[in-house]
């Protein structure tokens, strides 16, 4: 009987020890995902071909700033400055700005910042009456008549209050044409650089800089479905 209570003290010193471990370990892994980096799946095809679904990157979070976050509640405090801004033309990945999807992790490509004039014509994007040249953007489901109804509603909605057009009242912008709109101070224009199959900044508008919350770094991992097989060509790219 003795014995029995000192091999139940000795595990219970053990588990105990590792109890503190476990503890100790996950605040460590909170806070470096939190402030430092972080892994992130690429689910959609909407940032092809720069990023492919089943592409998993590591973003680099210390560089815009970023937040305490407690996973799977949406508690964020705490916050950390960042040693750099969001760039033109660089690729974000952001929190979004939707109601519906408060805690979902976005990655797109910013087009424009606070105070530049934006306009889309034939799918030509011009910032600042300037034309882009975007060698990594994609066109591949053809005309506006692609674009659903409910959609071209939501853009002419809220791109109104920014377009800076002559003939508002016949305004009707499309996935393909669209503005010219002014970017607001604090915020940010994204696009995907599928730009048929992305939902983005035409849709539901600016992004607060406050959504930004880091960099992609580099693909550690990529992973095709059919079939299934690793794209080894793709380990260790840096997305531009």
């Amino acid at each position: 009987m003795n014995q029995l209570r000192e091999l139940w003290r000795a595990f219970h010193r053990w588990a105990k020890g590792w109890d503190t471990s476990v503890v100790v370990a996950v605040l460590i892994w909170i806070v470096l995902r939190s402030y430092l980096i972080e892994a992130f799946r690429i689910p959609s095809a909407s940032m092809e071909n720069t990023l492919l679904v089943g592409d998993f990157l590591f973003v680099n979070k210390a560089i815009y700033g970023g937040e305490l976050e407690i996973p799977g509640t949406g508690i964020r405090l705490l916050r950390v400055p960042g040693y750099a801004e969001p760039q033109r033309g660089g690729i974000v990945v952001f929190r979004s700005v939707e109601d519906s999807t408060p805690n979902l992790n976005i990655v797109k490509r910013v087009i424009g910042a606070g105070g530049d004039t934006l306009r889309m014509m034939h799918d030509t994007v011009y910032r600042n009456g300037t034309r882009l040249d975007e060698p990594y953007a994609l066109h591949l489901a053809g005309g506006s008549e692609a674009d659903p109804g409910f959609r071209l509603q939501q853009m002419r909605a809220w791109q109104l209050r920014y377009y800076i057009g002559r003939d508002s009242a016949h305004y009707h912008p499309t996935t393909h044409d669209w503005g010219p709109v002014v970017v607001t101070a604090g915020h940010f224009f994204v696009m995907g650089d599928n730009r048929d199959e992305s939902y983005d900044s035409r849709f539901w508008g600016f992004l607060p800089r406050a959504h930004v919350v880091g960099k992609p770094l580099i693909i550690y991992l990529s992973v095709a479905t059919d079939p299934l097989r690793i794209r080894w060509n793709r380990m260790l790219r840096r997305p531009r």
